[in-house]
């Protein structure tokens, strides 16, 4: 069976409005282009699969509740621009703060790669012809952590992180996006490259 391509995206400052905690469902909003974005993806049988830490969960800053109701307002948004996610896996746990069923050191909080994991299994992914996409270094170190490309957007904490720790950064980005929408253009062009 012939191995799928997923782009994987971090959610909140990538697809949605970075603000802090999405500890209300008014909270959530899609930001410019990211419905146009994955739609881009879905036109060209590329999984669109969504990969975030959501800690506020252990933190008792929402519920898991919130989070499936945040998922699928994201959800019914997209729908209503012609785009859809193929999967979304999120991490509710933190390794020191919370309720004992969420405190724990898991395999699935970013930038360790159990979600990554999951969804190669779940969708038979090729991971190293795979990308990820995320405002934050530490996802594109997560991303390279299975030999990804990944890409940062300039979008959530992506201009701050690369006006003001780009010195520090131990791993580059293959490539830094304005948005979610110029990214996947550009994961498109560098697939064809590679054909």
């Amino acid at each position: 069976m012939i191995k799928k391509i997923a782009v994987f995206l971090d959610r909140d400052g990538t697809i949605s409005e970075e603000v802090g905690y999405v500890n209300h469902i008014k909270r959530f909003k899609l930001l410019p282009r990211s419905s146009q974005a994955i739609k881009l993806l879905n036109k060209n049988k590329i999984l669109a699969i969504i990969v975030t830490n959501q800690s506020g969960v252990a933190r008792n800053y929402f519920t898991e509740d919130l989070v499936n109701e945040v998922h699928k307002k994201m959800k019914k948004l997209l729908k209503k621009d012609g785009a859809h996610l193929d999967a979304i896996y999120y991490c509710p746990h933190h390794p020191r703060v919370g309720s004992p069923e969420y405190r724990k050191d898991c395999d699935c909080r970013k930038p360790k790669i159990g979600m990554l994991k999951r969804a190669e299994s779940d969708f038979n992914i090729d991971l190293i012809k795979s990308y990820m996409i995320g405002d934050r270094i530490k996802d594109v170190i997560f991303g390279h952590k299975v030999g990804m490309k990944s890409i940062l957007v300039l979008t959530g904490y992506g201009l701050g992180e690369y006006e003001h720790q780009r010195k520090k950064w131990t791993e580059q980005p293959e490539y830094i996006a304005k948005d979610l929408l110029d990214a996947v253009k550009w994961i498109i062009k560098d697939l064809k490259k590679g054909k």
